[in-house]
């Protein structure tokens, strides 16, 4: 029963973070497709003054985002570990992209320094743990590369986190747009990566307690 139910919330749980990356991601190319201007907001201004990095950024990190759930499947990297290659190095090279673009945007991010230091660190981090990801890869320590891997998708998905933030803060709450939006910037990634992290702390100590289970069950 414990694992039925244990298989039922995964299912659940993977079928929203694939939903809401896939929505996210189509968002970001229909953003780059049609790239607005308008100048009296001041997000379309900014975008427009910073020239390629912006649909730079936008592509790559909607590239990473729509081939975050094919690098999370279990199922994809069982059957298909081909597939999980191939997209793997796809998924880097997103963000690689969005990565290097976002070093750029983050010193013009509005909020200034205060939500801009975010956005750097969120960059310098995204690039390494995901550099250091595919490191364990090619030396062949699958371990550690889904470890580090897993930490590169929690901060991929600080890009749903972000306009859920975002969301919440300014048409729910009614908050004042420029201090959540600074919150966000530092929660948006921070929050999925202590969440990330506790998750994989569970699993360590759980799993063996499932294998003895099993083994006792056989």
């Amino acid at each position: 029963m414990r694992r039925f139910i244990g298989t039922g919330l995964r299912g659940i749980g993977y079928t929203f973070f694939a939903l809401a990356s896939v929505m996210v991601a189509a968002y970001a190319f229909a953003f780059l497709k049609a790239l607005p201007y308008n100048p009296h907001n001041p997000f379309m201004a900014s975008f427009a003054a910073q020239g390629l990095v912006i649909p730079m950024h936008f592509f790559g990190a909607g590239l990473a985002l729509l081939l975050a759930p094919v690098q999370a499947s279990a199922w994809i990297r069982r059957r298909w570990p081909s597939v999980h290659r191939t997209s793997g190095w796809l998924y880097a090279g997103g963000v690689l992209a969005g990565g290097v673009a976002g070093l750029g945007m983050a010193f013009h991010a509005q909020g200034g320094w205060a939500s801009g230091s975010g956005f750097l660190l969120l960059a310098i981090l995204w690039l390494g743990v995901t550099g250091n990801g595919i490191r364990y890869a090619v030396i062949g320590d699958i371990a550690r590369h889904r470890h580090w891997m897993i930490h590169s998708l929690a901060m991929t998905f600080g890009a749903v986190t972000l306009r859920v933030i975002l969301f919440t803060g300014t048409m729910a709450l009614e908050l004042p747009l420029e201090p959540v939006y600074i919150f966000a910037a530092w929660a948006s990634w921070s929050l999925n990566m202590a969440a990330c992290e506790l998750w994989l702390r569970w699993r360590r100590r759980t799993t063996p307690l499932r294998s003895a289970a099993r083994a006792q069950a056989a």
